[in-house]
């Protein structure tokens, strides 16, 4: 009966039964056992604390999978001091309870403790190992990772997806690609998590020609193309600006969910299809088997904004949210000052910004910075600088913007005196692009490329065709 408990979809009652039966009956480490596995479901402290002093009461002590289980409810917990003083007084560690603390460790950064312990163990298994992959990507220390990821004596499928996952979560998707055509060598099967990594490596990339041969890759080894990798395939094609094909994986799927409906509306609303946003908007409305959410909201207002559609971005900032109980994020104000600040209502994209129930981030700032920018407000830019915590060269390329484009050219010499004397450089562009099956990288300043001089030709050419339809280059850092 316990175990049915624990197994439930309300793990309390477990605990409810267990007080109850404990008043006639003998509890034994079976009974112990179900019950942690409640706790461990709950994050539980109080009752983790209490399973312990009775297992230390009654004398069952001396079970070592009893005493991994408390310990692994207190690294769960996040009571690291806790589980180390439990893990410290258990006489015969194994490497179930080095594996605990280790992750527990882990999961809070603290690498250093985490490989001490790590050294420590007498046969670190295969999850050992993956658990200090996992915390060095976590840190974004890759160097690391990838050193534990290459003395592993043995590797399984875990493994492989945790370092590709640290590369694409720091951003270094390359190496992710090469780790997963290396893994493929070594005859490693992908599963359905490796298969939604790459892609999002892809994706960040522009890597369509490797994105279309993992599409053909799901169809041909029978993986379900469900919502969970058809919105990672729609958001792979948006990225790459596809367009036409993320519609195409859409209007395939057999079974959707608000996830692709997110996919589809902010891929579509990243390559500046405003109307489709709307328009694929109002038929997610009408499907009864979903429900918009706050990512939701965010393609629709960033497509009023790159629209220039005021009233619409009005109407689903003020009322369409809350017709659906969404709770305003940073993200939705965001959009909403871009959109006002582009049309030059900044007094009102202004007090938005003043009347946010949650203090504006960095790119709210931006946003409303880029609107002076665009219609040369430099008061209102000036005060926008001083309100960041922490401005980035970026910010500071736009103010100098502003100043030379009012002929203020001591405040712009003011400006690379702030940024010299804060150690601030202009961070340079970086794009990358696959062609023919290869990855071209780009970046402002490197003349690398075997095709450098062909490419400036055609930047030149480029430039002078915008000229003549009104453009002007401005860059005065």
């Amino acid at each position: 009966m316990l175990l049915a408990y624990a197994n439930s979809s309300n793990p309390e009652d477990a605990y409810a039964f267990f007080a109850t039966q404990m008043r006639v009956l003998s509890p034994n480490n079976f009974t112990f056992q179900f019950l942690l596995k409640v706790s461990s479901k709950l994050k539980w402290l109080t009752l983790t604390t209490q399973i312990h002093l009775m297992i230390v009461k009654l004398g069952f002590s001396a079970f070592m999978s009893l005493m991994n289980s408390v310990l692994h409810c207190y690294v769960l917990c996040d009571r690291l001091v806790d589980a180390r003083n439990l893990f410290d007084e258990i006489p015969q560690r194994d490497v179930v309870s080095f594996n605990s603390m280790i992750n527990g460790y882990a999961e809070l950064g603290d690498m250093n403790s985490a490989f001490q312990l790590f050294q420590e163990v007498p046969s670190p298994s295969v999850v050992t190992w993956t658990a200090m992959v996992v915390g060095f990507s976590r840190i974004g220390n890759l160097t690391a990772a990838r050193r534990i990821f290459e003395e592993m004596p043995d590797r399984d499928l875990v493994s492989w997806n945790a370092m590709i996952s640290g590369y694409v979560k720091n951003r270094v998707p390359i190496e992710a690609l090469h780790l997963f055509c290396q893994m493929q060598i070594e005859n490693f099967k992908p599963n359905r998590a490796t298969i939604s990594t790459i892609l999002s490596a892809c994706a960040n990339l522009g890597a369509i020609d490797t994105g279309k041969w993992i599409h053909v890759f799901i169809n041909k080894n029978g993986f379900l193309l469900d919502p969970f990798l058809g919105s990672a395939l729609i958001d792979m094609y948006s990225k790459c600006g596809a367009v036409e094909l993320a519609l195409e994986v859409f209007g395939n799927l057999r079974e959707k969910n608000t996830c692709t409906w997110n996919a589809l509306i902010n891929g579509l609303a990243m390559n500046g299809h405003v109307e489709q946003v709307l328009d694929v908007f109002n038929q997610m409305r009408t499907d009864r088997s979903v429900r918009p959410d706050e990512v939701t909201f965010v393609g629709v207002l960033l497509a009023c904004s790159h629209g220039g559609f005021i009233e619409e971005g009005w109407k689903h900032f003020y009322s369409t949210m809350k017709e659906y109980g969404i709770t305003l994020i940073l993200e939705h104000y965001a959009c909403m000052v871009d959109l006002l600040g582009r049309c030059g209502m900044l007094k009102e994209a202004e007090d938005i910004v003043k009347g946010m129930h949650i203090a504006p981030d960095m790119v709210v700032w931006r946003a409303l910075l880029g609107g002076c920018t665009i219609h040369k407000n430099v008061e209102l830019a000036e005060q926008v600088i001083q309100e960041m915590k922490n401005p980035g060269s970026g910010d500071y390329v736009l103010l100098s913007n502003l100043y030379a484009s009012a002929g203020r050219w001591g405040d712009l010499e003011k400006v690379r005196n702030i940024m010299k004397g804060k150690g601030i450089e202009k961070i340079p562009g970086c794009s990358s692009i696959q062609v023919d099956n290869m990855i071209h990288e780009f970046i402002s300043g490197d003349k690398s490329h075997p095709r450098y001089v062909e490419i400036c030709e055609l930047l030149i050419e480029v430039g002078r065709k915008m000229s003549g339809d009104g453009y002007l280059e401005q860059n005065h850092l």
